[in-house]
């Protein structure tokens, strides 16, 4: 998939909110010192002018962005979860309105989940893999910052996901926001999900 135009169309603050269009949805999510916006600016190759806000404080996406893609489909940047220094009643709000978002029928037509490379999936990471799983939402697991691991330790992040989160090796993408390693492989599979979307 080439990237010709993104447009940013819309934000949701609040459950019930209006979605954007009928086009396919993909969402993004991850815990919110995941690197996040920084995949998100890297894929879409807006690393001058950047679309997703890349701050040094996490949990700074506090709600759920849209932006439109090639016309084509809405890429869906949801609020990052898990960051402990936010007040309780913050993260449960961004809970509720992620499980709103995430059960809206005919809304989501696939889920890119991001675990830290560097680190075990923790038990949020195994719980919105198992939640998607029920819901039927097609996921994939994308390793960020993987050009922080030395070349032996890659290929075990990549074992250590599988096992942790009960997933295929093949829904598993290691991911390098500075080196660009993953994106082609990224957008190869956001395109087949469109396109099985389109195609239902």
């Amino acid at each position: 998939m080439k990237i010709r135009t993104v447009e940013y169309v819309g934000t949701l603050a609040e459950p019930g909110g209006e979605i954007p269009g009928t086009l396919p949805q993909i969402a993004f999510s991850g815990r919110s010192n995941v690197g996040k916006s920084s995949l998100i600016n890297t894929l879409l190759r807006r690393t001058r002018s950047k679309l997703a806000y890349v701050s040094a404080t996490p949990g700074k996406t506090r709600t759920i962005n849209f932006f439109l893609v090639n016309k084509r489909f809405f890429l869906v940047d949801l609020p990052g979860y898990g960051y402990a220094r936010a007040p309780k009643h913050m993260r449960d709000a961004w809970a509720r309105l992620i499980d709103w978002y995430l059960t809206e029928p005919e809304c989501v037509k696939g889920l890119v989940h991001l675990v830290d490379a560097r680190r075990k999936p923790t038990k949020h990471d195994l719980e919105m893999v198992l939640y998607l799983s029920k819901l039927g939402i097609p996921a994939m697991v994308v390793l960020t910052k993987m050009d922080k691991l030395k070349k032996s330790q890659c290929l075990l992040a990549v074992q250590r996901a599988c096992e942790e989160l009960g997933i295929e090796e093949e829904q598993v993408v290691p991911f390098s926001s500075r080196t660009g390693e993953g994106r082609e492989a990224l957008l190869e599979a956001l395109a087949d999900l469109v396109t099985e979307a389109e195609a239902a």
